[in-house]
């Protein structure tokens, strides 16, 4: 395998920088550390570069809280000068991630994504007999940072990028030597290329031809259960020893059962919300809807954040659920 070298003149080139810039602003557009930022861009770009060209980068100054949707999860804000950082690797970097990368993983990917994942997840619910879930217990908690490490340094040569990337890890963890931050874009590669020496494992050596992974959520069918119970037990070996992860007790059902799966429950002729994703969908309609008729949001906040809504319900056979519930906000 080819390594990547020479990288970094590309990130800290200063176009690859603006264009972090203003990836890294996008959702934030109105806050007061993009309006401080961009009043001095110029400036602040030249000497995020010279950071960069030295190696040494400023990392590490997050800013925590827990959200609790679906789930509780502690995130971790990057301050926006690192960001723009994070992107200004990734921009470079990411077809290299990329390459590595089979089909069948979901997560972080363009062209990819939820919808993506619950469709091919769908065609082979309705195809095999028999599925098998595996779900990694806290997974972006427990990655082990010197494997993580040595995963970075088999893809890439560039010894000043690599010396970047341990900052990054090195700037964060749950236990010595274990964990990365939710929320960072860094993460999110990082964590994806972790679980991609799983996609090779399951695919080349254990076999497997139906399979979706997205990030830790991983599946696997067959029409023979025998066969995925054995994949099972030699795959919860294979991610304990080599990775350092453990599983959580993994699924193994028949399809026509109904397969849980983010946020969905698949059937093979069918694709139900979940009962939280079904109550999530309920009680954000009325949390916005009132704040549309309480004048906390305008007619486009609203919308911005009614449509993704909309849209995930609309994955599912929910028509009688969202006409219901159009009428009751129409009504109330």
């Amino acid at each position: 395998m080819k390594r990547e070298n020479n990288l970094i003149s590309l990130i800290a080139d200063p176009e690859n920088l603006r264009l972090a810039f203003w990836k890294a602003r996008k959702a934030k557009e109105g806050k007061m550390e993009v309006a401080e930022f961009r009043k001095l861009l110029d400036k602040n770009l030249l000497s995020l570069r010279n950071e960069i060209l030295s190696g040494n980068v400023q990392v590490g100054q997050y800013h925590y809280f827990t959200i609790y949707d679906p789930k509780e999860r502690k995130i971790c804000a990057a301050t926006l000068r690192e960001r723009v950082l994070h992107h200004a690797l990734m921009n470079v970097c990411h077809a290299n991630f990329e390459k590595y990368q089979i089909f069948d993983s979901y997560a972080s990917r363009l062209g990819k994504g939820t919808y993506a994942a619950l469709e091919r997840a769908s065609v082979f619910q309705h195809q095999y007999k028999w599925f098998l879930k595996l779900d990694v217990r806290k997974y972006f908690d427990s990655i082990d940072h010197a494997k993580l490490k040595t995963m970075l340094a088999n893809r890439f040569k560039d010894k000043a990028l690599l010396h970047i990337f341990f900052q990054i890890i090195n700037s964060y963890q749950t236990l010595e030597g274990k964990g990365l931050p939710i929320g960072n874009l860094t993460s999110q590669y990082f964590a994806n290329h972790y679980l991609a020496h799983v996609d090779h494992h399951i695919k080349e050596k254990l076999q497997a031809s139906a399979y979706v992974r997205y990030m830790d959520d991983m599946v696997i069918w067959s029409n023979d259960k025998n066969s995925l119970l054995k994949i099972g037990n030699e795959f919860q070996s294979f991610i304990n020893h080599n990775l350092l992860l453990t599983l959580k007790p993994f699924c193994l059902n028949s399809s026509d059962k109904g397969l849980p799966f983010l946020g969905y429950m698949l059937f093979p002729k069918s694709v139900l919300l979940n009962n939280s994703s079904r109550k999530r969908f309920k009680a954000k309609l009325k949390q916005y809807t009132y704040k549309l008729n309480n004048a906390e949001w305008n007619q486009s906040e609203y919308q911005a954040h009614v449509l993704p809504l909309i849209a995930f319900a609309k994955h599912a056979n929910t028509f009688n659920l969202r006409t219901k519930y159009n009428e009751m906000m129409k009504t109330g």
